[in-house]
């Protein structure tokens, strides 16, 4: 009976999208940046999972997990760019409300088991440089099947919780998104109804995911810089630049996740510029940082061009 009192208090069927701009010259600049950004993403991690499955050399451990990091990205990407792009050219701007549920279930699966990939990833080269003599051991193909297994699983469960959160509040209006996306703290905001422990359980849940796995991701590395003073100066070199591109990426994700999450569901000024940068400009990071600087990826990634441009000839 509850339940469909809740559905006949939500009158909302669509929300509208203030998006990041109102400026038709701005929101024009902004189209051409973010397709371009778009574009360069799908290449580039697609061009990664493509080389990974292509070259034997990299069926390891590391770049299982790489794989399953740039898979992420794309799914992650594709979930909010095109649909803003797409309101580019329109001034309504409007999302149905079950659409705006499906993008909210897809942003946290992708987000959520990327946080947990990246944890994943963190102790995969904690393991690689501290116990290098049984990490093959240690990370075998069956542990690395059940890791990657276990974040799908947590993060799916986690974004049918939110989603779930979301769809038994009642929105009898306004319906004006103050953003480009739908996401759970904008989208509770303009619920009918005390929502105060609805965001005390996003809090709880996402903000304590973000908190927590960053700082097992700090602690590990701390633990992994402590151990390459022994090291000799190659390994040290190659060890370090692995972790830095890593915490680059971890940085830069993990900052949005905690800005957003770890606080009440308040609209602040600087939410759409965090939000633009973590859905738009974070997932071109990995293959910028993880091909560019890498030199197993380059090689591998010049093998696989020669090989097809020797199938054209």
């Amino acid at each position: 009976m509850e339940k469909a009192v809740l559905i006949n208090q939500t009158s909302v069927m669509s929300f509208r999208l203030t998006g990041l701009s109102t400026n038709p010259k701005v929101q024009m600049a902004i189209f051409f940046i973010f397709l371009i950004f778009y574009v360069l993403t799908l290449v580039g991690n697609i061009l990664i999972v493509v080389t990974i499955i292509h070259d034997h050399r990299l069926h390891t451990p590391m770049y299982f997990f790489l794989s399953n990091l740039s898979f992420i990205d794309v799914c992650h990407s594709t979930v909010t760019v095109p649909k803003m792009l797409s309101d580019t050219f329109s001034e309504e701007k409007l999302i149905s409300f079950d659409d705006c549920v499906v993008q909210i279930f897809f942003l946290h699966l992708f987000a959520c088991t990327e946080i947990f990939l990246l944890t994943v990833m963190a102790y995969d080269r904690y393991v690689a440089i501290c116990k290098p003599l049984r990490y093959m051991t240690i990370m075998n193909w069956k542990v690395c099947m059940v890791l990657g297994g276990a974040m799908w699983t947590a993060g799916t469960i986690h974004s049918i919780s939110f989603t779930s959160l979301t769809i038994k509040l009642p929105y009898c209006g306004p319906n004006e998104l103050d953003s480009f996306f739908c996401d759970v703290p904008q989208v509770i905001e303009l619920a009918c109804t005390d929502t105060r422990i609805t965001e005390i359980l996003v809090v709880s849940n996402s903000g304590m995911i973000s908190m927590v796995c960053f700082v097992i991701i700090v602690v590990s590395y701390a633990v992994i810089l402590v151990s390459l003073r022994q090291q000799i100066s190659d390994g040290k070199r190659k060890a370090l630049s692995t972790c830095a591109a890593h915490l680059t990426v971890v940085t830069l994700f993990l900052g949005h996740c905690i800005f957003i999450y770890s606080r009440p569901a308040i609209s602040l000024p600087e939410d759409k510029i965090v939000s633009a940068f973590f859905t738009a400009i974070t997932p071109l990071l990995n293959p910028i940082i993880y091909t560019f600087r890498n030199e197993d990826m380059k090689s591998a990634l010049k093998k696989l061009i020669r090989r097809k441009e020797g199938k054209e000839k």
